[in-house]
């Protein structure tokens, strides 16, 4: 049966690879990983976040603006994620409030949406 959550993909444009490690490495703060060399050739960037895989897969067209699948990151200073992102020129949307979390969405350079979230303690 299953055991757990190996790599997540999300779409991204066909080139953008520079503004994928600008915005999920240096702003982000992921790690890249090497593609497999069978792979390389369709594009896109490898992350990884613990032991969870994060595969930006390169696609000739992406439109992800009006879509609410997201992935979802936890984070231990949600206010410093905030700040940084702002620094940065991201726009926040503030999520209606769940018990025990803290959070809020935004999107990447490409439309992908994005939420962060920190534990109510």
């Amino acid at each position: 049966m299953l055991t757990r959550v190996h790599h997540v993909q999300i779409s991204v444009p066909v080139g953008s690879e520079a503004a994928c490690r600008q915005f999920y490495g240096s702003i982000l703060g992921l790690k890249e990983i090497n593609k497999p060399e069978s792979l390389r050739h369709r594009g896109g960037v490898w992350f990884i976040l613990g032991d969870v895989e994060i595969h930006l897969g390169a696609e000739p067209i992406v439109e992800q603006a009006v879509s609410r699948r997201h992935l979802a990151f936890e984070v231990d200073d949600l206010n410093q994620v905030r700040e940084r992102l702002q620094a940065h020129g991201v726009s926040i949307d503030e999520a209606i409030p769940i018990p025990g979390w803290d959070r809020f969405y935004c999107r990447d350079p490409f439309g992908n949406r994005l939420e962060f979230m920190q534990r109510q303690v």
